[in-house]
Order: structure tokens, then C-alpha cells, then sequence
């Protein structure tokens, strides 16, 4: 079965496809558009599709608008409530609703050749839900938390035999979600977008405000939450997007962000029982995007493991969505699903065949976007006329930049579904020097509280770090060992933690080898990783985006597939390292692969 899943209702457009089960293609609009998010989440904007990147996942496996035997739409508008009643204050709601029931038509008219009539609407969180709870072999208890879906901001429920048992679902206008999106407004951000960077600045503030927050904001007994309106002012004063910013407003980020994890560890207690003690708990929504709380859960919740979609904000859906078409062999899902509020659904037909899609490949990769072959690599370095040479090992490369200090732009391999960088699209830097922080947030143009994350072998992992293992997606934080916490300064961040992604040889060889290679000339086995982009812009996603970015940024070195490209005057300043010559004489054997091409030789 070939089911393509489509998400455009409110941000993080995005497309991707699953045939019998395998997960095969899935990328975000913004990589094709250069659009952050692809689009704000306003009701005007819900007509605006996935089309590039739905056409590129088609394409990649060869198929046509007409080929796919079902689509799916995260979003089921028939779920809809009446926005007076559900208390949402965007008058032009019922743009969004109407635009939703038109969305077969709309790709039909974005994607010729496409059926109307093989749209199938999925409830927003039942695909946030299938894509985490169907991506992992097992049974697993389901945790959903975001802005808003259809009339909800959350749900709860388990996987077995892949079937969702829906144990609750909250009611807007209570959103842990939109309480974030509020406070991230307030603090001068852009919402719905910069909620990460309140995350950042929490940890340099104090919970002064918690007290009064537990009186608004609280988990009750039947798995849901309150939350009351804030009057946010009479805790510290709004700030503009380019105000000052204050202790007081790195308290109230504290003061939520200690808050939100309270909320979301009695609400994950609460799933725990109410699954009869599965033992994984597997987290979707953009609110699991919040690696911090992840990281309490997992150690102070009742599950055994913790799994979060690497996808899981709104991009994520499109995935869930085709996972959710494909376990149910194509029917319609909202015709399994009561409305909000019911605490007790099943999704599918327990014990019922569903045939071979019933048996969903696991999710073993994020990079499930657009890659390029070596050849084609090669072709785009000619065209931009670029010196560039082919060294016997790229990663051995990269080490020996990366330790004399300098900034390697890591472009390789698929590039990733999701928000992290995960070593295809990476920025790498030394994590010993106490100036990298600086440096990388001076290029990418970022707020210097702005932490950087480190990469590590796995086999290294317990040696420097203390907290959730493995952590592939980099979706957790974790407790930097005191005696490292002076070695690799750069990725320590002020409250002593390290938001880590742990590499695995096995899924990913050649970022191993470059993290063995800089262990050996450094003795640190920690490399710096941070997303290949600059403030306000996508990641790059393709060839001539990463020679942009390595042409307008202070970059040492790109390493672009199994290519190298220096920047001379910058790599001269990063002593003690030899500069490389300019134009080094060509191999003797004129088909030889280690010769650069000059700017003359490419025209």
C-alpha cells in the first residue's frame, strides 16, 4: 500500500511517503521554499500546501500524483468544535475549518493528476501519535502534547498490536502548548517558532513565579490539565523583540518551564496507569520538542524507556498520518475516533487482520530527506568554480581542521526530517575552546544564551555524560560529569547540562570516524554540532545552499560528500595549522580524483 502523508493545516508544512510500511521519503516544505516553518500559523495560510517537497517524495520513489492508493491529510475537520465554545479568540478560525474540507481539491489542483477521492482526513493528534507509537516494534503507552489540534491540545493513549487506544483527550482552550506560545510572545520572541530559545533562557533564571503557577496551571485526576489565564505582565514586563532582557524574564521562563515538566510527569504517571504498566512511553507535539522536560520525564517518570519522534512538532504529522493510513489498511480513521473529551476510544479494530501493511517497518533514521550522489557533488563544485580537492578520508579531514580549531561546515547524506541538525546537515567546532559558544553564535548570527550541543560516540557516551541513553535525535538533556564539565566547556551549558546526540557507528560511520579521528588528534571525543544554517533560515538542504552558506560565513572548511573545500585566509588565521597551497600540483594520474579544480580549469 502507498499512502502519502500531507501536513499544512497550521505550520511546519510537510510531506511524506510510506509504502507497505516502510517509511521511504519525508522532508519539510521550508528546505524546498527557504521559507522558516514554510509558513506562519495564521487561518489565511491553511491553504498553502506541501507541494514541493510532497512532489519530491513521489518522485523519489518514482511515482505519480495518481499512483499513491491513499493520502493522508493530518487534519479531519469533521472534528472540529464550535470556536465560540472552545473559547479561541482568532475570529477567522473558521477560515482554517473551511480551507481543511477543501484540501482535497487543493492537491488535486497543487498535484495533477491526484484523486480527490483517495484524501483521507486524520485527527491531528492521532498522527502525532502514529508517528511515534507506530514507529517503535513494540507496545507502548502514547503521549501527545502540542499548540492544538482540531478541538484538543493533547492526548493519551497506548499501542498494542498496532491499535490506538485513546485513554483521554483535552479540551481546548486548555493548552500546555499555547501556554508556551504566550509566554514565548511575551518574552519578544516569535511564536510558534522561538519556543526553543525560552527553553535556552530559563535555565539562566529562578522559579520565583512557580508558586503562583501551580495554582493556575495543574494536572487533574482524569488524565487532563487546566490552565487558567496569565497575566503575564503583572510578572515582568513584555519585551519587545529587540528590548533588553531581563532577570525577570529569565525568571518567568524558569518559573514555566519548571512548571510545564510538573504537568507533564503528572500526566505521564497518569498514562502509565491508565496503560496497565507498558513499560515504553513513546512522545509527539511540538510541547515534546522540549528536550528538558523529556529529560525529567525519563528519569523521574514511571516508564522504562522514553521515545520521542525526532519529527515531533507539526512536520512530524505528515509521517503519522501515512503510518496511521497504512496500519489501518486505508480506512478512514476518524470513523474509530470519538470525539475530545471521551476517555476511552479504540482506533482500528482490536484482533482484526490488516494484512501486511499491519506490520509497520520501526523508524531507524531521520534522514529521510534529499541526498545528492558523489558525482552530482562534483558537478555542482565545478559549476560554482570553487578550488576543492578529494582527500583519502573526509572525516580524517574534517578531525584535523576541527583541532586546530576551526569551523567545519558537515554536509553529507540525506539531510534530516525535523528540527536537529543529526550530522548530514551540521555546523562542527571545537567544544574545548571556552570561545566556540561565542564564535558559532557570531556566525550563525543567534542570542549568545543560545547553548550548543555536543556529538559523541556511543561507546564513549557514559564516560562524560549522565542522563538518557542512547539519545540519537538529540531530544534529551543530560547531566555533564564535573571532570569534563572544564574539558569541554563549549557545550557545557550554565546549569551544568549538555543536550547530546550519541553516534552510533552502525547507522552512522562516517560521523563516527570523524569523532575517532578528532579523539585521537585531541583526546576529547566531543565535537561541537549545531544546525548548517544562520539565524531566520532553514537548514541548507542542497549543494549550492551549503556553498552560500560556506561563502558568506567565517568557515574554515565544507566537507561536501567526500570533497573538501577550504577557506584560505580564514584557515591561515586558525594557528598553528599550516595553511594548505592554493593550487596543489595534480597526482600524476590525470584520472586521479585527489586534484582540486581552480576556478580556470572549471570554466
Amino acid at each position: 500500500m502507498r499512502v502519502l502523508g500531507i501536513n499544512a493545516i497550521f505550520h511546519d508544512p510537510s510531506a511524506a511517503l510510506v509504502i507497505d510500511g516502510r517509511v521511504v521519503a519525508a522532508a519539510e516544505e521550508e528546505r524546498f521554499s527557504r521559507r522558516k516553518h514554510g509558513k506562519r500559523p495564521v487561518p489565511f495560510s491553511a491553504w498553502e500546501l506541501p507541494e514541493l517537497s510532497a512532489a519530491w517524495c513521489l518522485e523519489t520513489a518514482g511515482l505519480a500524483p495518481g499512483d499513491p492508493d491513499a493520502v493522508a491529510y493530518s487534519f479531519d475537520p469533521a472534528l472540529c468544535g464550535d470556536p465560540e465554545r472552545l473559547a479561541q479568540s482568532d475570529p477567522w478560525d473558521h477560515l482554517r475549518v473551511d480551507y481543511a474540507r477543501r484540501a482535497p481539491q487543493f492537491l488535486a489542483t497543487a498535484l495533477p493528476g491526484l484523486d480527490p477521492e483517495q484524501v483521507r482526513f486524520v485527527p491531528h493528534h492521532v498522527a502525532h501519535a502514529a508517528s511515534a507509537g507506530l514507529s517503535v516494534p513494540e507496545q507502548n503507552a502514547v503521549l501527545v502534547l502540542d499548540g492544538r489540534g482540531e478541538s484538543a491540545s493533547h492526548l493519551a493513549g497506548a499501542y498494542r498490536d498496532g491499535h490506538l487506544e485513546i485513554f483521554k483527550s483535552q479540551e481546548l482552550p486548555h493548552s500546555l502548548g499555547l501556554l508556551y506560545e504566550d509566554l514565548t510572545r511575551h518574552l519578544g520572541f516569535l511564536h510558534s517558532s522561538d519556543e526553543y530559545k525560552v527553553m535556552a533562557l530559563a535555565s539562566y533564571g529562578q522559579p520565583k513565579f512557580l508558586g503562583l503557577l501551580r495554582e493556575l496551571v495543574y494536572a487533574n485526576d482524569d488524565g487532563g490539565f487546566t490552565v487558567e489565564r496569565i497575566d503575564w505582565s503583572a510578572l515582568a514586563k513584555a519585551r519587545s523583540a529587540e528590548g533588553e532582557m531581563a532577570d525577570a524574564h529569565a525568571d518567568l521562563a524558569s518559573s514555566v518551564q519548571v512548571r510545564l515538566e510538573e504537568v507533564l510527569l503528572d500526566l505521564a504517571r497518569w498514562t502509565h496507569e491508565a496503560s496497565g504498566g507498558i513499560t515504553m512511553l513513546t512522545m509527539a507535539g511540538g510541547t515534546a520538542l522540549n528536550c528538558v522536560a523529556n529529560a525529567r520525564i525519563a528519569a523521574e517518570g514511571p516508564f522504562e524507556r522514553v521515545w520521542v519522534q525526532p519529527a515531533a512538532g507539526d512536520s512530524g504529522t505528515a509521517l503519522g498520518a501515512a503510518l496511521a493510513l497504512s496500519s489501518e489498511d486505508g480506512r478512514p480513521v476518524h470513523e474509530h475516533i470519538a470525539p475530545a473529551g471521551e476517555n476511552s476510544t479504540s482506533v482500528g479494530k482490536p484482533g482484526a487482520s490488516t494484512g501486511k501493511n499491519s506490520e509497520l517497518t520501526p523508524f531507524t533514521t531521520a534522514a529521510l530527506g534529499r541526498g545528492w550522489s558523489d558525482d552530482e557533488l562534483e558537478a555542482e563544485l565545478k559549476r560554482a568554480a570553487v578550488p576543492y580537492t578529494r582527500p583519502e578520508s573526509i572525516a580524517h579531514e574534517a578531525a584535523t581542521v576541527l583541532a586546530a580549531n576551526g569551523i567545519v561546515a558537515w554536509y553529507q547524506g540525506r539531510s534530516e526530517y525535523g528540527p536537529r541538525a543529526l550530522g548530514h546537515r551540521s555546523l562542527l567546532a571545537h567544544p574545548g575552546d571556552p570561545h566556540t559558544q561565542t564564535r558559532m553564535n557570531d556566525v550563525k548570527g543567534r542570542e549568545q544564551f543560545r547553548p550548543i550541543a555536543p556529538m559523541v560516540r556511543a561507546e564513549r557516551f557514559h564516560d562524560l555524560f549522565e542522563g538518557v541513553y542512547p539519545s540519537p535525535y538529540m531530544l534529551f538533556v543530560h547531566r555533564v560529569k564535573p571532570d569534563w564539565r572544564d574539558r569541554i566547556p563549549a557545550v557545557t551549558h550554565v546549569d551544568g547540562t549538555a543536550r547530546v546526540q550519541t553516534v552510533h557507528t552502525d547507522t552512522e560511520p562516517l560521523v563516527a570516524e570523524m569523532l575517532a579521528e578528532f579523539e585521537q588528534q585531541t583526546g576529547l571525543p566531543v565535537v561541537v554540532n549545531t544546525s548548517l544554517n544562520t539565524a531566520g533560515r532553514p537548514m541548507v538542504d542542497t549543494p549550492r545552499e551549503a556553498l552560500e552558506l560556506f561563502g558568506s560565513a567565517p568557515v574554515d572548511l565544507l566537507a561536501i560528500g567526500p570533497f573538501a573545500v577550504h577557506r584560505a585566509t580564514v584557515y591561515k588565521q586558525a594557528a598553528p595549522r599550516p595553511a594548505p597551497a592554493e593550487n596543489p600540483a595534480p597526482d600524476d594520474d590525470p584520472a586521479s580524483n585527489d586534484d582540486p579544480v581552480s576556478s580556470e580549469e572549471s570554466r
